[in-house]
């Protein structure tokens, strides 16, 4: 089986492609990044197709200043350029999957040359999440980052013609389906995690620690977990925020001042020590994929509570290694800190059953069994179709 793996960006494609690699799949890895990022991963040098100009343009777009963003719109150029020069790597495979935003001539190219096309989504539906933040940023008046109309139109051609989809969770299927795509073009496998990377050490304290990471943003629902922590405000008790803090967030950090501690980015590789120091992990995003950050969590030995909408009830079995709970509802998560925090000894267990639980069924190597047997499925059900 040959593979190309195309990504313009990072998301969780290298270690896609590592995986193939490491089974002697991949054919071609065509990135944005430098062929040292790709090294990193341990994908080979000579299987790598950088195409830089990606990067370039959008870091160069990205420190411009919102309003100008917005105003100007180059994403979708940006994107289309990668994929046109993308196009150009892909050579005789039997698969081909890319990002559904900037893969769309990749994969017409490769079915040109007999292989089969398989986009990739990260997320929800496009359509879904569009509609579903629009009315989040319109409900705290808000102007937030929505996908350019392009995008969305070029990411439906791509689902179109693509032969299969490949999502992260049963959220993000729900939302296909609910869309009209057909549940047999769906190929779902859930992301993993490092768990060499990500391993618990000590807490160093007794304070009962909510710990959320990520975007600080309203996508995030980072206002709704301010709001819960700052009116439980528990004795001996803190939330601890660690990532980029969006600037939709800021007037919500000055009304809940005081309630929380704010770190700011941390490294990746330092990232366990932190969760480490936690008690349980809170997300209560409104729109998510198959956010990383809950497996890294449960690694380090944080049971989770998250929302139906973060893919999290892939992983996360309600009431054993953490709470699922519906999207906007504080009262709920409010109820679920209180219950472990008067709980320690549930807290505890809830604990080593999350830890145990990605360990055994959602570790990258997992991920690269559960991908590749879908290859093999869906490679194997195009031979014995009809004039295959």
């Amino acid at each position: 089986m040959r593979t190309i793996v195309s990504v313009a960006g990072k998301f969780h494609m290298f270690f896609l492609a590592k995986q193939l690699q490491e089974r002697g799949y991949l054919e071609r890895f065509i990135t944005s990044y430098p062929k040292f990022e790709a090294i990193k991963y341990g994908i080979e040098r000579g299987k790598t197709r950088s195409i830089l100009i990606k990067e370039i343009l959008e870091r160069g777009w990205h420190k411009l200043p919102f309003a100008i963003r917005r105003k100007l719109d180059l994403e979708y150029a940006i994107l289309e350029i990668y994929d046109r020069l993308a196009a150009r790597q892909v050579v005789a495979c039997d698969i081909f999957t890319g990002f559904s935003s900037s893969s769309l001539y990749g994969m017409r190219r490769a079915k040109e040359l007999g292989a089969l096309a398989i986009a990739e989504h990260a997320s929800s539906h496009p359509i879904y999440q569009r509609d579903i933040l629009s009315e989040e940023y319109e409900k705290f008046g808000v102007r937030g980052e929505i996908s350019n109309e392009k995008i969305i139109n070029k990411e439906l051609r791509a689902f179109e013609e693509a032969d299969y989809i490949t999502v992260p969770s049963k959220f993000v299927k729900r939302t296909f389906l609910e869309k009209g795509i057909p549940e047999a073009k769906i190929i779902h496998v859930p992301f993993g995690v490092d768990l060499g990377a990500f391993r618990q050490v000590e807490k160093e304290d007794n304070k009962f620690r909510v710990v959320f990471a990520g975007g600080l943003s309203l996508r995030k629902g980072v206002h709704y977990l301010l709001q819960a922590c700052a009116e439980l405000n528990l004795p001996n008790s803190e939330l601890m925020l660690m990532g980029a803090l969006n600037d939709e967030i800021k007037p919500f950090f000055s009304r809940y001042a005081g309630s929380y501690r704010y770190l700011g980015h941390i490294p990746h590789f330092e990232m366990y020590k932190y969760y480490s120091q936690g008690s349980v992990f809170a997300m209560m995003s409104i729109e998510e994929g198959l956010a990383y950050v809950q497996a890294q969590a449960m690694a380090c030995g944080l049971p989770v509570i998250c929302t139906t909408n973060t893919g999290g009830d892939d992983i996360v079995r309600d009431g054993i290694d953490g709470f699922v709970i519906p999207i906007r509802n504080v009262d709920a998560l409010k109820e679920k800190l209180l219950y472990l925090y008067e709980r320690p000894e549930e807290l505890k267990r809830m604990s080593e059953s999350a830890k145990q639980r990605v360990a055994s069924g959602f570790t990258w190597d997992d991920y690269g069994k559960k991908i590749v047997a879908e290859y093999e499925r869906v490679l194997a059900k195009k031979t014995h179709e009809p004039g295959k």
